[in-house]
């Protein structure tokens, strides 16, 4: 029986927010298929972890610690990479301050923190990593949250920066395109420590508050479900895809 090339032999990607959670199954299931991985994160000895892992199944990884609000940061990341390996052909922009309060008790610092975090976190790797995925003909995948479609109380300003991802996502599509980039968002839900701290913060837990809402009735798993998903955009496979918003969350935002 034959078998297939892995889907990214020989890519090189960067992760952000790639310590746990989410961003850490990403940056395992790109590895899995190939990829090199910068694990990148406000938290270096996380983001060492993480690489520890992937490299212990057999896969090359180097930890770079890298706040997305700093733009200091973000261009030492990218060019720590580009040393490295010399070229970028992935991009997950991942890394996302989260502050869980109702719209009336949000401080505008609340509103800046996830801003700048997010949205302008991941325009600023975008802008950082052009030229190398110009070069490369890349791919990014966006983390956006069916938050910003649906909203839920105590989430309005984590919806108003998960909303800003997907527009800006859909920008770059538009102007990249050109430039043989293509660029998608997810809307993942997935067994996380932000997942847990969201119902904690609601004095409640995740099977109570997210599991009804759920038709599949499972939370999904950050590397099978939600990192196939990101190495499916960042593949050959998708070659045709650009510009658009992947649901990755079992159906929830249908049932909201």
């Amino acid at each position: 029986m034959l078998r297939a090339m892995p889907k990214l032999a020989e890519k090189i990607a960067i992760v952000t927010g790639a310590g746990q959670g989410v961003g850490r199954g990403i940056a395992l299931a790109l590895a899995a298929e190939g990829a090199r991985i910068a694990v990148a994160g406000r938290t270096l000895s996380k983001c060492e972890t993480v690489a520890g892992e992937i490299e212990a199944a057999g896969g090359d990884a180097i930890a770079l610690r890298c706040d997305t609000t700093s733009r200091e940061d973000v261009d030492a990341c990218v060019e720590a990479v580009r040393s490295k390996w010399e070229r970028i052909d992935i991009l997950v922009n991942n890394a996302q301050s989260m502050v869980y309060r109702s719209l009336r008790r949000l401080s505008e610092s609340d509103i800046e923190l996830m801003w700048q975090s997010g949205p302008m976190g991941s325009f600023r790797f975008m802008q950082a990593c052009f030229e190398a995925l110009r070069e490369a003909g890349g791919s990014v995948v966006n983390v956006a949250s069916g938050s910003s479609i649906a909203p839920q109380p105590a989430m309005g300003g984590y919806a108003m920066a998960k909303e800003a991802t997907r527009v800006l996502t859909r920008a770059a599509a538009v102007e990249w395109g050109n430039h043989g980039i293509r660029v998608n968002a997810i809307c993942p839900l997935a067994e996380s420590p932000g997942l847990q701290s969201f119902a904690s913060d609601l004095g409640t837990t995740v099977e109570e508050a997210v599991m009804p809402g759920i038709p599949l009735r499972r939370l999904g798993d950050p590397q099978l479900d939600i990192g196939q998903a990101v190495a499916f955009l960042c593949s050959d496979e998708a070659a045709y895809v650009t510009g658009t918003t992947l649901m990755v969350d079992g159906g929830h935002v249908h049932l909201r």
